[in-house]
């Protein structure tokens, strides 16, 4: 968060109006949201309603190095040493141009472009919060909604200015790309219903653009197919936002499985449960569930389109199995509905492994309760996403094993230590886990950036790969269902570990 105000000098001081960070404290920078008095002993009195730049010189020198608290020193006064718990830093001469910023070689944040996220939208303002998490980027531009004054009517609700509230994504992309780097979007949030993501996203990537895409990736299996041969050819990096498999213990669970300690994996159970449409919610003036509930924004399934896809993707993650056969059941037990509220499908994995996928939003008093449950030959675990911080292992004759989210812990291993961000007790969740999956994709961003190589398949965050083999399982459970559960081929060729 950030200031948006002006100073108010007395004559002859000139006034100052920006936007950047107020870098009292640099990890992140201090939120302060109202009009708030300098109490410093400068000449004139000052008083902050924005995001000021504090570079410019009073009776002391403001100074910022990285990691460490605002320096405030003259050698003129006794203001000279701050402290930080134990920690007393001396004033300094040294130029913050010298130092560097955010993002390592990069030096700056990175600059997002947000497309959706207007009013009424729930997952572009989880987007821009999770982006911005760790202040490793910003929100500059956006084109919020298909109406051009709700894209500017909104605007103001990340702090964007109107001249960069852009009517259409094509108008924004247009623009952006003309400005020089470090000023332009570096990469693009799609964050728009199903049927929109497609069209979306290869116009950014064609626009030279990273791009975080929200799931499912496309509409269907074939504009996912042609997405990743765009991807494929571009220099771009390309994230989709299974923001589950960034909880530090669903990592601390993948490398204990990939490492053995839970043998051969041969069962894996996972559902996602939800009762928010057990009524037909979508004929009330409900945003969400109209277009969830809309073959012509939403694609071939419903609930498992939604959230299903999540609860397999999971799986695939935590194991590594690969799949090779499915069959499916799903259902519209609201009378008048149109596509699915619930399924259940029944996976044959590469490995003989038996897999199933139970997936509703009908089912009362269940909130959002993804869980999964792994049986391997040596031990079986099990994670809930309502409590998150906890990871369940059992084996026969030995006390069941509660290992807590604890970074300082000796059993966490560096994949689940790697994704937390606060000491045990500190509850990490959603936020926390969607800003994992963004942290990952801004390194690879910023490797391209510097001219490097970067992995294109077995990324840390998930992928275009993994996002058309969401697509080719949203596709094959319907066709199955359809077929009255027939066992038909899940293995896709971009299929990864």
């Amino acid at each position: 968060p950030s200031l948006c105000a002006s100073v108010v000098q007395n004559p002859p001081q000139p006034s100052l109006c920006d936007s950047v960070p107020l870098w009292f404290n640099t990890r992140p920078s201090l939120p302060l949201c109202a009009s708030v008095p300098l109490w410093f002993n400068t000449r004139p009195s000052l008083t902050l309603c924005a995001s000021v730049p504090l570079w410019f010189k009073t009776r002391r020198k403001l100074s910022r190095i990285p990691g460490e608290r605002i320096r405030v020193g003259t050698w003129k006064n006794r203001l000279s040493l701050v402290e930080q718990g134990n920690r007393k830093f001396r004033p300094t001469t040294q130029s913050r141009s010298n130092q560097p910023m955010t993002n390592g070689p990069l030096n700056r944040k990175l600059n997002m472009g947000l497309v959706g996220g207007g009013p009424g939208s729930f997952i572009g303002k989880v987007h821009s919060i999770a982006a911005c998490l760790d202040n490793r980027a910003t929100v500059v531009a956006g084109a919020f909604s298909s109406s051009a004054e709700r894209s500017k009517q909104a605007a103001p609700d990340y702090d964007v200015c109107q001249t960069r509230a852009y009517p259409s994504y094509a108008a924004m992309f247009a623009e952006e790309a003309k400005k020089p780097m470090g000023e332009r979007v570096d990469f693009v949030s799609v964050t728009t219903p199903n049927s929109t993501h497609f069209e979306v996203a290869k116009a950014a990537l064609e626009a030279g653009f990273h791009v975080v895409c929200d799931k499912p990736m496309t509409f269907d299996l074939a504009q996912a197919e042609e997405l990743a041969a765009i991807v494929d050819k571009s220099k771009s990096v390309f994230a989709l936002t299974h923001n589950y498999t960034g909880y530090p213990m669903v990592r601390q669970a993948r490398e204990m499985i990939l490492t053995g300690e839970l043998g051969e994996i041969q069962a894996v159970r996972s559902n996602y449960i939800q009762g928010w449409l057990r009524t037909k919610l979508e004929d009330s003036d409900q945003k969400q569930a109209a277009w969830r509930t809309d073959p012509t924004k939403s694609g071939a399934a419903g609930c498992f389109g939604d959230i299903a896809t999540h609860a397999y993707n999971l799986g695939r993650y935590m194991t590594g199995l690969l799949p090779a056969e499915i069959s499916c059941h799903l259902k519209a037990f609201e009378p008048g509905r149109k596509l699915d509220d619930y399924g259940t499908a029944v996976i044959r994995y590469q490995n003989g492994g038996l897999g199933t996928v139970t997936a509703s939003q009908i089912s009362h008093g269940r909130e959002n309760d993804l869980f999964i449950e792994i049986d391997g030959t040596k031990g079986a675990l099990s994670w809930r996403q309502e409590e998150p911080n906890v990871l369940v292992v059992r084996q026969n004759g030995q006390p069941h094993r509660l290992y807590t989210r604890d970074p300082n812990a000796p059993f966490m291993n560096a994949s689940g230590r790697g994704a937390c961000r606060l000491p045990s007790g500190h509850p990490e969740a959603f936020f926390e886990a969607f800003a994992n999956i963004y942290c990952s994709a801004y390194d690879a961003m910023i490797a391209v950036n510097q001219g490097q190589e970067i992995e294109r398949v077995n990324t840390v965050f998930p992928n275009v790969h993994d996002g058309v083999e969401g697509m080719y399982f949203i596709q094959q459970c319907v066709a199955s269902s359809a077929q009255n559960g027939a066992w038909l081929p899940l293995a896709h060729k971009r299929s990864r570990k």
